[in-house]
């Protein structure tokens, strides 16, 4: 247990921020399980694609405020449009 006042409000932040940092990380999680999930079941192209942009769009969103590292949310990007082009090309 801290002893120290400042002590006692570093811990109830650093717990509010790892909740935080814990639901985004799981919020894209979710949306790349979703759209690996689409491409799998062979749903429509216009599905796939709205789940690849709000992916992107989440992984930007998080690389920017250092949630993930800003090299991490590219290779992520770059993996997930070379999934998506080659589901484009098949269907």
């Amino acid at each position: 247990m801290p002893l120290h006042k400042s002590a006692e409000k570093r811990l109830r932040q650093a717990s509010s921020r790892n909740a935080r940092n814990k639901a985004r990380k799981k919020e894209l999680k979710v949306l790349l399980k979703g759209m690996q999930k689409l491409i799998d079941a062979n749903a429509q192209k216009s599905e796939v694609e709205a789940a690849y942009r709000s992916a992107v769009q989440k992984l930007d969103r998080l690389g920017v405020k250092n949630y993930i590292h800003a090299n991490k949310a590219s290779r992520k990007k770059s993996q997930l449009t070379r999934i998506f082009n080659s589901y484009t090309q098949a269907s």
